[in-house]
Protein backbone atom coordinates (compact mmCIF):
# COMPACT_ATOMS: atom_id res chain seq x y z
CA UNK A 1 0.00 0.00 0.00
CA UNK A 2 1.61 3.42 -0.82
CA UNK A 3 -0.08 7.03 0.19
CA UNK A 4 -2.37 7.28 -2.73
CA UNK A 5 -4.08 4.01 -2.07
CA UNK A 6 -4.01 5.05 1.82
CA UNK A 7 -6.01 8.32 0.70
CA UNK A 8 -8.32 6.38 -1.17
CA UNK A 9 -8.89 3.58 1.61
CA UNK A 10 -9.58 6.53 4.63
CA UNK A 11 -11.73 8.39 2.01
CA UNK A 12 -14.06 5.61 1.21
CA UNK A 13 -13.82 4.57 5.33
CA UNK A 14 -14.58 7.64 6.71
CA UNK A 15 -16.77 8.99 3.77
CA UNK A 16 -15.03 11.94 2.70
CA UNK A 17 -13.44 13.11 -0.11
CA UNK A 18 -9.84 11.84 -1.03
CA UNK A 19 -8.90 15.90 -0.64
CA UNK A 20 -10.06 16.25 2.88
CA UNK A 21 -8.46 12.35 3.50
CA UNK A 22 -5.52 13.51 2.06
CA UNK A 23 -4.98 16.36 4.07
CA UNK A 24 -6.07 14.35 7.43
CA UNK A 25 -2.94 12.08 6.33
CA UNK A 26 -0.70 15.25 5.82
CA UNK A 27 -1.83 16.22 8.69
CA UNK A 28 -0.97 12.85 11.30
CA UNK A 29 2.31 12.50 9.25
CA UNK A 30 3.48 16.73 10.11
CA UNK A 31 1.76 16.24 13.49
CA UNK A 32 4.34 12.88 14.22
CA UNK A 33 7.33 14.44 12.05
CA UNK A 34 7.12 18.19 13.84
CA UNK A 35 7.46 16.26 17.51
CA UNK A 36 9.73 13.52 16.69
CA UNK A 37 12.17 16.50 15.45
CA UNK A 38 11.24 18.76 18.76
CA UNK A 39 13.16 15.27 20.18
CA UNK A 40 9.61 13.84 21.16
CA UNK A 41 7.99 10.69 20.59
CA UNK A 42 4.55 9.94 19.59
CA UNK A 43 2.45 6.61 21.23
CA UNK A 44 -0.72 5.25 20.08
CA UNK A 45 -2.24 3.13 22.39
CA UNK A 46 -1.82 -1.07 21.25
CA UNK A 47 -0.36 0.24 17.52
CA UNK A 48 2.90 1.58 18.88
CA UNK A 49 5.87 4.12 19.86
CA UNK A 50 7.30 6.85 17.65
CA UNK A 51 10.64 7.97 18.52
CA UNK A 52 13.80 9.52 18.49
CA UNK A 53 17.15 7.57 19.02
CA UNK A 54 20.56 8.71 18.81
CA UNK A 55 23.37 6.55 16.96
CA UNK A 56 27.03 6.68 18.09
CA UNK A 57 29.41 7.70 15.33
CA UNK A 58 31.57 4.78 14.05
CA UNK A 59 34.03 3.44 11.95
CA UNK A 60 32.45 2.29 8.41
CA UNK A 61 34.34 0.63 5.16
CA UNK A 62 33.90 1.64 1.38
CA UNK A 63 32.68 -1.03 -0.40
CA UNK A 64 34.70 -0.30 -3.54
CA UNK A 65 37.95 0.64 -1.82
CA UNK A 66 38.08 -1.01 1.28
CA UNK A 67 38.80 2.58 3.00
CA UNK A 68 37.77 3.44 6.17
CA UNK A 69 35.48 6.05 6.74
CA UNK A 70 34.16 7.93 9.78
CA UNK A 71 30.27 7.69 9.80
CA UNK A 72 29.02 10.59 12.33
CA UNK A 73 26.77 10.49 15.04
CA UNK A 74 23.00 10.88 14.05
CA UNK A 75 19.70 10.71 15.47
CA UNK A 76 17.21 8.68 13.84
CA UNK A 77 13.70 7.98 14.17
CA UNK A 78 12.54 4.52 15.40
CA UNK A 79 9.10 2.55 15.61
CA UNK A 80 8.44 0.02 18.36
CA UNK A 81 5.19 -1.96 17.91
CA UNK A 82 2.51 -1.78 20.23
CA UNK A 83 1.07 -5.14 22.12
CA UNK A 84 -1.98 -5.33 19.99
CA UNK A 85 -0.87 -5.14 16.60
CA UNK A 86 2.19 -7.43 17.28
CA UNK A 87 -0.96 -9.77 18.36
CA UNK A 88 -3.15 -8.98 15.36
CA UNK A 89 0.09 -9.39 12.60
CA UNK A 90 0.76 -12.97 14.73
CA UNK A 91 -2.43 -14.59 14.87
CA UNK A 92 -1.83 -16.30 11.70
CA UNK A 93 0.88 -18.55 13.11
Amino acid sequence: MNKSDLIDAVAKRAGTSKVTANCMIDTLLGEITAQLKKGGSVTFVGFGTFKVASRKARIGRNPQTGAAIKIAAAKVPRFSAGATLKKVVNKGK
